[in-house]
């Protein structure tokens, strides 16, 4: 049998095309009449079987959108910070039991660990509530701002820590954190030097104060360009910037446990939150649609303009990347396509 670069089967061209005919036909039909506006891969067992990038990257120089072209993938960001932590922790660098007092003494909320960051069961508010209109400094904040600011003000738990499930991307910020506290470097540096870097991933980065000079905005649905806020350089939770392409780059590593191990990767995609029933969970840095049989790890992102979705259909070995910079909600469709896979009926839409 032959195998493909991910190990599975390798596909015929005789697949390929079937395949490629009837992403196009969905494409077609859901993307493009609602004017997307990004890249967009399906991929099976490894393989590009569909790839298409239309419009523009930036609406004022008329500069399109290319395979090479990094877009802010938003909350996908998510799954880089936990692999990060969760490396950290194969390597015997921190608990996920450390509290957070461990790396940050004055830190005013208690009973606060790692894993309930990663899980998103920590309580905490959500830092876009309150920095949005309280930061009233000449700058834009950067991590360690939304830190002091929570040890300065203490703003209100949202609910007591692993009380429920509460999507916050201040989780995901403080981890960034903590990760620089461990390396000694930045969290984009970081990043940059353990996985961008030997996955790949050479048109990746992390969106910091040293970027806004040569910021290129994210649009409406208008095409007015949405404007730097005060929280836009706070990152973790979002400001990855990436290509359709170098996300299948990771989804190859995930696959192969090269950059953490399929066991750790098993722990991240259990659900954690099961306070009620359902098909939608969270693991640790990603969502989970778990049906009977059907399993899909994904994570959708929002931020200004930017819609994103990167859903791993684990169960048919297909992937589906797709990232918009004009707001489209259609993009987080793109995950029917996986009924082309399956040839299952997925009515229900992942979460954001």
């Amino acid at each position: 049998m032959l195998k493909g670069e991910f190990g599975f089967r390798k596909l015929s061209e005789k697949e390929k095309e079937i395949y490629g005919d009837k992403v196009t036909a969905f494409y077609n039909k859901l993307l493009k009449p609602n004017r997307f506006n990004g890249g967009f891969i399906v991929a099976k067992n490894g393989e590009i079987v569909y790839e298409n990038y239309e419009g523009l990257s930036n609406f004022s120089t008329k500069e399109s959108i290319t395979a090479n072209t990094p877009l802010q993938i938003a909350s996908i960001s998510k799954t880089f910070t936990s692999a990060l932590v969760l490396r950290l922790w194969e390597q015997g660098k921190l608990s996920l039991e450390d509290s957070l007092q461990k790396f940050f003494p004055s830190f005013p909320y208690h009973n606060i660990s790692i894993k309930l960051l990663l899980t998103h069961r920590s309580g905490l508010p959500k830092y876009e509530y309150f920095m949005d209109t309280a930061w009233h400094e000449p700058r834009m904040a950067d991590n360690n701002d939304m830190l002091q600011f929570m040890i300065s003000k203490q703003p209100e738990l949202y609910n007591k820590p692993n009380k429920s499930y509460h999507y916050c991307n201040t989780n995901y910020a403080l981890l960034a954190l903590v990760i620089e506290k461990i390396t000694g470097q930045t969290f984009p540096q970081y990043i940059k030097d353990s996985l961008f870097l030997p996955l790949g991933m050479k048109n990746s980065y992390v969106f910091s104060t040293k970027d806004t000079l040569n910021y290129v905005p994210s649009y409406m649905y208008n095409n007015a360009p949405y404007r730097l806020e005060n929280i836009d350089c706070i990152y973790g939770d979002k400001n990855v910037y990436c290509t359709p392409r170098e996300l299948l780059l990771w989804d190859k590593a995930l696959y192969e446990g090269s950059f953490v191990s399929k066991k750790t990767l098993e722990m991240a995609f259990t659900p954690y939150s099961n306070e009620r029933k359902s098909v939608h969970n969270y693991g640790m840095g990603w969502h989970l649609f778990i049906n009977n049989n059907d399993k899909v790890v994904y994570h959708n992102g929002w931020w200004h303009g930017n819609n994103t979705a990167f859903a791993r259909l684990v169960n048919d070995t297909a992937t589906i990347i797709a990232l918009g910079n004009r707001y489209n909600r259609a993009v987080y469709w793109s995950w029917k396509v996986g009924t082309i896979f399956s040839g299952k009926n997925k009515e229900q839409e992942l979460e954001e």
